[in-house]
């Protein structure tokens, strides 16, 4: 269980740092506080605050210390659905609820320990994150790779920073969207109230998403989406920026009317062989939750589960 401890300010504690100050009474480093701040394990009077806060008197200081993460990763045997393998990589159809790697507050039942159960990783990344080159929330189910080699580990990681790999993505959201396609540009960055959120901001990150409607129901639209930046959240964010959030997003929508799951879906990857240099399409089906609810009065029939996306978006090919 994660250890809570509050602190109260003092005359002498006035205009403190507040990452400086709870660095001299706890037994842990500053970078370490400064992390746990922006995880949001620090509250001010009740607020998410920012590691520069400067203190002020009677202000009330709480933090919750989460377990220690093992430095080991256990391997451990999870079904996996194996979407495509070989000595390079492997790609897996990541399902809704399922953590890609340990962290705190989740130290079994990720991703990564499924694999290391059944092959091999990269050693970069090790040990809680071994052949990780992009991640997914864990609410959103869909297509990952995973390196197994270090040289498929940079291989990939430099096709992500050089904007090669394509993505694609299936969501059911809120409301019906009066286009049929559109582009969000909006920068992102974390909330200060919450920094386990993500908010526009002018002050944050370049962020770019392009969708194009698929199907419009009574009450929500069916979308492909296909970012072009890779920030924490950015579907989920740039949805409900423009009053369409995801459903299913207790973090980020409207009081979801269906709160089995988010319905979000990485619904295809494409990428260079780290080996071959042959262009591989990832496709990862729609899980029969999602499949059966677009079935269902909600949304009528859709055939989004056995078709490939038609959108002509990609990047032009460059090896």
């Amino acid at each position: 269980m994660p250890t809570r401890q509050e602190f109260f300010t003092r005359d002498e504690d006035i205009g403190q740092r507040l990452d400086r100050w709870l660095a001299e009474r706890l037994e842990h480093s500053r970078t370490q506080i400064q992390a746990w701040i922006k995880l949001g394990h620090v509250l001010v009077n009740g607020s998410a605050a920012r590691a520069s806060r400067l203190l002020e008197p009677g202000d009330s200081v709480v933090i919750e210390i989460p377990d220690p993460v093992s430095e080991t990763v256990a391997p451990e045997a999870i079904p996996l659905e194996i979407l495509f393998e070989d000595n390079s990589i492997i790609a897996v159809n990541k399902p809704s609820g399922m953590v890609v790697y340990p962290a705190a507050g989740h130290n079994s039942g990720t991703l990564i320990n499924g694999l290391l159960a059944h092959c091999s990783l990269a050693h970069i990344g090790a040990p809680r994150r071994p052949g990780v080159v992009h991640r997914l929330d864990a609410g959103t189910s869909g297509v990952i790779v995973v390196a197994k080699t270090d040289s498929a580990y940079h291989h990939l990681v430099n096709q992500f920073k050089n904007s090669e790999i394509f993505k694609t993505y299936l969501a059911l959201v809120q409301g019906r969207i009066a286009e049929d396609e559109g582009l969000i540009d909006a920068p992102l960055g974390r909330d200060p109230h919450d920094y386990q959120r993500m908010k526009v901001t002018k002050s944050g990150k370049p962020a770019v998403t392009e969708f194009r409607v698929l199907k419009k129901f009574k009450q929500q639209t069916l979308v492909e989406a296909y970012p072009k930046t890779g920030r924490t959240h950015q579907i989920r964010v740039h949805f409900q920026a423009i009053g369409h959030p995801v459903m299913g997003d207790e973090k980020y929508g409207r009081e979801p009317v269906i709160k089995t799951r988010l319905y979000l879906h990485a619904w295809e990857l494409k990428l260079w062989h780290p080996s071959t240099g042959q262009r591989l399409q990832l496709t990862a089906p729609l899980p029969l939750e999602f499949a059966s609810l677009l079935d269902a009065g909600t949304a009528a029939s859709h055939s989004a589960s056995n078709r490939p996306p038609t959108h002509t978006r990609e990047k032009s090919p460059h090896k």
